[in-house]
């Protein structure tokens, strides 16, 4: 693929932020066995590759706004471009030595997501997408699965756990939900959930009380495989909502119906 200007920017911002969490990650794996634990250790690292990601992109593109999990959003002098960052998704993947992670950049243009990379440093899979020129994993052309019953489908979701989140919808959700698939996986990291949607090993992902930084990157992507994703009451305040349901159209529809009835 001919990858935009916008693309290498973000791309070349992301795998310089990659080289800190890989030196990171291995350092956290040799402190699993301390009493203390690698806590403290993650949350910086965490920091040092949002302000390697905000340096890059600042000096890419000065005027641009941004949304970012750390920093939270930092105003522009172009008020119709913000760029919404998780620098570490998947933190607690992270900080459990297990290695499903990534970095995701997004540009929001007057409110839309156009543009996204999800990149995961460890299994070097670099996901990109911009509207309108499709969707690609490593140079190759993403599409969604195209399966249309949800008895052969594999779907993913997210498990609210510590207070966080409504445990008993989710566990109504999910026992309505294990009636009618082949299987459901959870990761721990939404950015990836969403683009291996896009990339078709997950049929459908669902999830409630995300993030903007979790979810603009893996929107644009999902949408350039051809997938559909909406809130979860089948709407487009993904962003806004922080609930999202992404899918193929006929499982995504099929699975709309399973969650709503539940």
């Amino acid at each position: 693929m001919i990858r935009s200007a916008l693309i290498n920017v973000m791309v070349q911002a992301a795998r310089k932020a990659a080289r800190t969490l890989i030196r990171d990650f291995g350092e956290v794996e040799n402190l699993q066995v301390s009493l203390k634990g690698p806590g403290n250790f993650v949350s910086n690292a965490d920091h040092r590759a949002e302000e390697i990601l905000h340096t890059e992109l600042s000096k890419a593109r000065p005027g641009f706004g941004f949304l970012m999990e750390e920093r939270g959003r930092i105003e522009g002098k172009d008020q119709s471009h913000q760029w919404v960052v998780d620098p570490l998704d998947g933190t607690t993947n992270f900080l459990h030595s297990i290695p499903l992670f990534a970095i995701s950049i997004a540009l929001v243009k007057d409110g839309v997501a156009v543009a996204g990379v999800v990149f995961n440093p460890i299994s070097d899979e670099l996901y990109v997408a911009e509207r309108g020129r499709g969707a690609f994993l490593n140079d190759r052309r993403l599409r969604v699965a195209a399966r249309k019953e949800l008895s052969d489908c594999v779907v993913c979701c997210g498990i609210p756990h510590r207070g966080r989140g409504d445990p008993a919808r989710f566990r109504k959700e999910l026992a309505a939900v294990q009636e009618h698939v082949a299987g459901v996986r959870r990761t721990g990291a939404a950015a990836l959930d969403l683009v291996w949607v896009a990339a078709g090993r997950f049929d459908a992902f669902w999830e409630r009380g995300l993030s903007p930084w979790d979810l603009a990157a893996g929107l644009v992507i999902v949408r350039e495989a051809g997938g559909i994703i909406t809130d979860l009451e089948g709407g487009d305040a993904v962003l806004e909502k922080g609930s999202v349901l992404a899918g193929n159209e006929l499982v995504h529809r099929a699975l709309l119906g399973v969650l709503t009835a539940a």
